[in-house]
């Protein structure tokens, strides 16, 4: 017999159980990027809102972290669960596959050569990258500096051992350039771009000189993209979407790239040119491209051993 007692427990546990469930589902209607103040889709998404409005037409919500001053922290966001989605290069992407962190790249954007390099002072004695020989470089570990540092000094063959790496963050990198603590930078847009504008500097090498293969990747949880592929669609399809509004409007995105990096308007018609470029799904020759720059890192100790890529890789349409 069910006592009145036993009826009411009944009810209570049967609208506990609801009420998670309730959460649950709601929990599975949020989207949690982390964005960058960087020139990139991401940035520009969540400048312009097209990101909310096109998947709260879903029941999905968006939740923004953030800004991150780089990929590395970013990444590290997404492996302790903070966040489902974010940017970054590909070879910070590199850096983070083999620190083992479970993540996806879902959006290949090759890199402009206006859009990263090695900067120096305009008064400075260097005038190529054979010059770097006994100098000191700033760069950031694993990233996208390093890497633009060693592929340079390949390419030139220059022993990596005659330049001193100085391992900074982008952040502390633009102060130490500035007050000749280091003799150039290795870095990317924005940084460049206000190396050479705002801190009286010049390029000596651009990416076409060092032959970077460097990408801008986009990337998610795995757990994220195996459990909820079509909301990583419906991301990716808004971004793609706002990459070619950027592409046909570069003054326009380099202003509000610009604005949401907090830097002078005058840089953002460079920042512009330099950074609206397409974007499009990771293609084999892609995955076989960063596979290339993984094995490249390996063979030059940036990493111990370089990662499966293939593994790391999510195909969308």
């Amino acid at each position: 017999m069910i006592t009145k007692r036993k009826f009411l427990i009944a009810m209570a546990v049967t609208a506990a159980v609801a009420n998670l469930t309730s959460v649950a589902r709601a929990a599975d209607q949020v989207v949690r990027i982390g964005w960058l103040r960087g020139p990139n889709d991401i940035t520009l998404a969540k400048s312009r809102g097209t990101l909310e409005k096109a998947l709260a037409e879903k029941g999905i919500k968006v939740e923004w972290a953030g800004p991150f001053p780089a990929a590395a922290p970013a990444f590290e966001a997404l492996n302790a669960g903070s966040i489902d989605i974010t940017a970054g290069s590909s070879t910070s992407a590199i850096a983070a596959l083999a620190a083992k962190i479970p993540l996806v790249v879902f959006a290949y954007q090759k890199m402009a050569p206006g859009s990263e390099g090695i900067v120096v002072k305009k008064d400075s004695s260097i005038s190529s990258i054979k010059d770097l020989a006994g100098k000191k470089v700033a760069v950031n570990r694993g990233g996208t500096g390093e890497y633009l540092l060693m592929q340079g000094l390949a390419t030139n063959g220059i022993d990596p051992k005659s330049v001193e790496r100085v391992y900074l963050s982008p952040s502390d990198s633009g102060p130490s350039f500035v007050q000749g603590h280091v003799d150039a930078w290795a870095t990317w847009d924005p940084f460049l771009t206000i190396a050479e504008r705002a801190y009286d500097g010049k390029i000596v090498a651009d990416g076409a000189t060092i032959r970077s293969d460097n990408a801008v990747v986009l990337v998610a949880s795995k757990e994220f993209a195996q459990s909820k592929l079509d909301q990583l669609q419906l991301v990716f399809d808004v971004i793609k979407s706002e990459n070619a509004w950027a592409i046909a409007n570069k003054p326009e995105a380099g202003a509000i790239w610009a604005k949401e990096m907090n830097v002078p308007a005058d840089l953002a018609q460079k920042i512009g040119e330099n950074n609206a470029v397409p974007t499009t799904a990771v293609s084999k020759a892609d995955a076989e491209q960063i596979g290339k720059v993984a094995e490249w890192y390996a063979k030059n100790g940036i990493i111990p051993a370089a990662p499966d890529v293939a593994s790391g890789v999510v195909t969308l349409k």
